[in-house]
C-alpha cells in the first residue's frame, strides 16, 4: 500500500477551498481539471464545465484531494477531521487562526498534557480539524 489520502468534495465551491488552504495552510495545488477538459460528452449539470473535476493540494507531506464533485448532492462532511501537526506555537496559533475565519471553533486551543498546543475546529467548509503543536 502506497498511502491513503482524504479526498474531499465541496459541492461547487472547490476554487474558493482551493484558495482558502494556499492561503490558511501555504497549501500547493499540484494539480487541478475541469470537467470542461474531459473527454467525450459532459456528464456534469449545466454551468458545471468549469467546475473543478479534480484537484490535489500538498499540504506539508500529504496530499489531499478535492474536487467539486458532481453537484447533485451534497453531503455535510461528518464523521471525521484531518488531524494536522505543526513545529512550534506560534505557527499553530496562526495556523488555527487562519482555518478558524468564517468557521466554528470547537475546543480552543490549549495546552494539553500530549500537547504544547491542541484545538479543534470546523473550517466555513464544514471540515474539521484537529490543529496541535508536539
Amino acid at each position: 500500500m502506497q498511502a491513503v489520502r482524504p479526498y474531499l468534495f465541496f459541492h461547487g465551491q472547490c476554487d474558493e477551498a482551493l484558495a482558502f488552504y494556499q492561503h490558511a495552510l501555504g497549501a500547493k495545488v499540484t494539480a487541478l481539471m475541469r470537467y470542461e477538459e474531459a473527454p467525450g460528452p459532459s456528464q456534469v449539470p449545466d454551468g458545471w464545465s468549469d467546475k473543478v473535476m479534480h484537484a490535489s493540494l500538498q499540504v506539508g507531506e500529504t496530499q489531499i484531494w478535492m474536487s467539486d464533485g458532481l453537484g447533485a448532492r451534497h453531503l455535510p462532511f461528518s464523521g471525521f477531521s484531518l488531524s494536522l501537526s505543526l513545529r512550534g506555537p506560534v505557527e499553530v496559533e496562526q495556523v488555527f487562526a487562519a482555518l478558524a475565519d468564517g468557521g466554528r471553533v470547537d475546543m480552543p486551543l490549549e495546552k494539553t498534557f500530549w500537547a504544547q498546543r491542541f484545538g479543534m475546529l470546523t473550517d466555513r467548509f464544514g471540515v474539521g480539524w484537529m490543529i496541535s503543536c508536539d
